[in-house]
C-alpha cells in the first residue's frame, strides 16, 4: 500500500469528515454556553469555516464540483454574515 493509494484517501477524506463535523459539535457547545456574545461569534465563525471544509470534503467524495461552488459561497457568506455581527457587537449597530 502506497500513499497514492486511492483506499487510504478515501479512508483520510472520511475520517476528516469525522472529525471536522466533531468540532461542529463542540462549536455549538460554545454558541451556545457563551459565556459572552465575542466567544459566540468567534464559535460561529468557526462553525461557519467547518461547514466549508465539510463541503469541499462531500466534493472530494462524490467527485462533484457542485460543492466546491457552494463552498466558496458559503465563505463569502460566512465572511460577511461576521465581520456584520462583529461590528454589531463591537458598535451596537451594523449600517450608520
Amino acid at each position: 500500500m502506497t500513499a497514492s493509494d486511492p483506499a487510504v484517501l478515501e479512508i483520510a477524506i472520511h475520517a476528516a469528515l469525522i472529525v471536522v463535523s466533531g468540532l461542529c459539535v463542540l462549536c455549538s457547545y460554545r454558541v451556545i454556553r457563551g459565556p459572552t456574545n465575542p466567544d459566540r461569534v468567534v464559535a460561529l465563525d468557526a462553525i461557519a469555516t467547518n461547514v466549508v471544509a465539510i463541503a469541499v470534503l462531500f466534493a472530494l467524495v462524490t467527485d462533484r464540483g457542485l460543492f466546491i461552488t457552494v463552498s466558496l459561497v458559503l465563505a463569502i457568506i460566512g465572511f460577511i454574515a461576521t465581520v456584520a455581527v462583529a461590528k454589531f457587537v463591537t458598535e451596537g449597530e451594523v449600517i450608520e
